[in-house]
């Protein structure tokens, strides 16, 4: 973190050619002391090795001598080389293969390094590497560094090159962290844990070396939250709503149904943060039909009460509409007008919309990215909503609270988040949390049948609807791919047709238009469809109570959450509902993934289990999430270094004297580069 390293160019390094910097760009690296945090992903054992002590299957390296004339046999362009070596009064064969050009090296009496995969059985080293002690060895009898390279970068080059750069600028790497967390955790210093990092001398050496960088990178991560989230606290500049309990206890009397516990807490949480003169920056986080929308209803309606307007930003319009007609049910008695904002609002209709919200004449304004649009404003934005959060980019989230003068945000996700990525992902924001289920919901079933068991499943479909019930029927593509043989929408709409001449088969997928889009789900919503087969275009979608059969093909093609997300779609009425995932899956992963499906109907548990199946890469499904990459840490498996990293960040920026004392310089130095203290938090 060396300000120094940070500002040489890669190029500096003896051997960095301008064609080599040009491709290190492509892996990140553009200074030096990038080059210095590449770190290896795992190490090549090229210690040497008994026989005596090695089991069948062992990648190993032995030092051995030639015992007789090598033996050649070409098949066509293909060719094998074998010769009888001998180590420790041990006889056995040495294979390579298409390595035809080391027969005349290989002279009998002459020492040589082999690696390679040992055969028990056979006696036989299948060797994968080979070098000669009297030429001078490079890997033999040492741990050696894998890094992740492509391209004309080489292992070997790569590895020369990061040696270069420490016997360049080793002496240049300072320590960041202060003594004292380096004595509580008996942690390396930092220069000579880079150093081993890369060249361990053994196992030892590199897993200490790796844990004290692990460390740094989680200390220094938590460190950037906690000091935003100190200083947002501190600025006392955003709207500290007035509004007494007597108003919000009106409006929740007013409610069609009683608040859980769980909403009566959280409601308390959220109103307490408004209420203070610090901008709001929370998470509510719940299972799918948990009652998200009711509590971000009461905040929306403080708000207004409070003389200002709120947002509520979703990522689709069918959700906006939906939003929009619940929201103006539970207004409509006191007044407060709702507008809707999508791409389908042109026009006159869009013009006289902005132009209400800009005269305070609109209250609450539900919609989609149309809202951060440049010529969207507000009179006095001091709420802004937004669901399914982690389908909007940090960008256009920011964007969105901007269009206030620091307005309070509430972000809420129906995917329950593991502690790991609340930590990580959400670590400057506060974390509330729905883990109740609102009274009268009943325990989806779920089932994993295999596809000869198709007849059962459409029998099933038949006496639901014969009950008066309803049934989605999901399938991972839109049209059939002629790399993928999965179930494709628009053929199993056409095949379901004719499998229920009786019923009205609907059709849904992310092509259609907005419109389109709506009447699908209206007339599904009004019972008018019966069966409705789509993608997953209604994991986020209008709530149709009446629905009790949710149907997917090809589940293994889906991760965890978003199956739950998909199972979540039914359950929201009076009558028991149930899930079938119909999947053969071939792979371990699938298998487990059916597995916790037909365990558990725990949000949150399944949201950690999908975690560990997935990684924290593609847990959203998507890289604008605002989950960091981290460059050695991984989430989930040094989840307890988290854990201590945060609460060792969260008591630094708390004392006083972190914020002067000289020792902390280099820590601050560091939050000046990652431009904390401009108010922003970079990705």
């Amino acid at each position: 973190m060396s300000l120094d390293l940070n500002e040489i160019r890669v190029k500096q390094v003896n051997g960095v050619s301008a064609l080599k910097e040009g491709e290190l760009h492509a892996f990140g690296v553009f200074t030096v002391n990038d080059l210095m945090e590449y770190y290896p992903f795992r190490y090549e054992d090229y210690r040497l090795r008994s026989l005596a002590e090695v089991k069948d299957g062992d990648r190993i390296t032995v030092q051995a001598k030639i015992m007789g004339m090598p033996v050649l046999q070409r098949y066509g362009r293909k060719s094998r080389l074998t010769c009888k070596m001998v180590a420790e009064d041990w006889m056995f064969t040495a294979t390579w293969f298409n390595r035809h050009f080391l027969k005349d090296q290989l002279t009998a009496g002459r020492e040589i390094v082999l690696t390679g995969k040992w055969d028990q059985r056979r006696s036989q080293l299948t060797v994968s590497e080979s070098e000669f002690p009297d030429r001078g060895t490079l890997r033999s009898g040492s741990l050696q560094p894998v890094y992740s390279v492509g391209g004309k970068i080489t292992q070997n080059w790569m590895r020369k090159t990061i040696g270069q750069a420490l016997q360049q600028y080793g002496e240049m790497i300072p320590e960041i962290l202060p003594p004292e967390l380096l004595k509580k955790y008996s942690l390396m210093p930092r220069r000579q844990a880079i150093w081993r990092i890369h060249q361990p001398q053994d196992s030892e050496e590199g897993q200490q070396a790796r844990r004290r960088m692990v460390y740094e990178e989680l200390f220094l991560f938590q460190l950037k939250l906690q000091a935003y989230r100190a200083m947002n606290h501190e600025r006392m500049d955003g709207v500290k709503h007035e509004v007494d309990n007597a108003t919000i206890r009106e409006f929740v009397r007013s409610l069609p149904f009683e608040l859980t516990d769980a909403q009566k807490k959280v409601e308390l949480e959220i109103l307490q943060d408004m209420r203070s003169p610090f901008c709001m920056n929370r998470l509510l986080q719940g299972d799918v039909g948990s009652g998200k929308t009711v509590v971000a209803a009461i905040a929306l309606y403080a708000a207004v009460k409070s003389g200002h307007q709120g947002a509520f930003m979703v990522p689709t319009e069918i959700l906006a509409e939906q939003h929009m007609r619940s929201l103006s049910r539970l207004f409509e008695p006191f007044g407060i007008t709702v507008g809707l904002l999508t791409g389908s609002v042109t026009g006159r209709k869009r013009k006289d919309l902005i132009a209400s919200m800009q005269m305070g004449l609109t209250d609450i304004v539900v919609g989609t990215h149309a809202l951060i649009q440049e010529d969207v404003f507000f009179r006095s934005l001091s709420l802004v909503v937004t669901d399914e959060q982690h389908r909007f980019g940090v960008n256009q989230r920011s964007i969105l609270r901007r269009k206030g003068f620091n307005p309070d945000v509430l972000t809420m996700t129906a995917t329950p988040i593991p502690r790991t990525l609340a930590i990580t992902a959400f670590g400057d924001m506060d974390v509330s949390t729905l883990s109740e289920r609102p009274k009268g919901r009943k325990p989806i079933s779920t089932y994993w049948v295999k596809h000869h068991m198709m007849d059962r499943v459409l029998g099933f479909i038949q006496r639901e609807v014969s009950a008066g019930r309803q049934a989605y029927l999901i399938c991972p593509l839109i049209e059939e791919s002629e790399k993928l043989d999965v179930q494709n929408a628009i053929d199993l709409h056409v095949s379901m047709q004719q499998a229920f001449p009786n019923l009205n088969v609907g059709l849904l997928h992310g092509r259609m238009t907005a419109a389109e889009k709506d009447e699908v789900m209206r007339s599904f919503y009004d019972n008018e469809v019966q069966l409705l087969v789509s993608t997953t275009v209604v994991e986020v979608g209008v709530d149709v109570p009446n629905a009790t059969l949710m149907i997917v093909m090809d589940a293994d093609r889906f991760g965890l959450s978003q199956l739950h997300q998909l199972r979540g779609r039914v359950g929201r009425g009076e009558h028991a509902s149930y899930c079938v995932l119909i999947a053969e899956p071939k792979s371990e992963v699938g298998q487990e993934r059916m597995k916790v499906m037909t365990e558990t109907d725990d949000g949150f548990e399944v949201a950690r289990r999908d975690l560990e199946l997935r990684g924290p890469g593609d847990f959203f499904g998507t890289k604008q999430s605002g989950v960091p990459e981290f460059r050695i840490a991984d989430m989930v498996s040094d989840f307890a270094v988290l854990e201590a990293a945060r609460d060792d960040a969260a008591q630094l920026v708390g004392d006083a004297s972190f914020w002067t004392s000289p020792q902390y310089e280099p820590l601050r130095g560091y939050l000046q580069r990652e431009q904390v203290f401009q108010g922003e938090l970079i990705d």
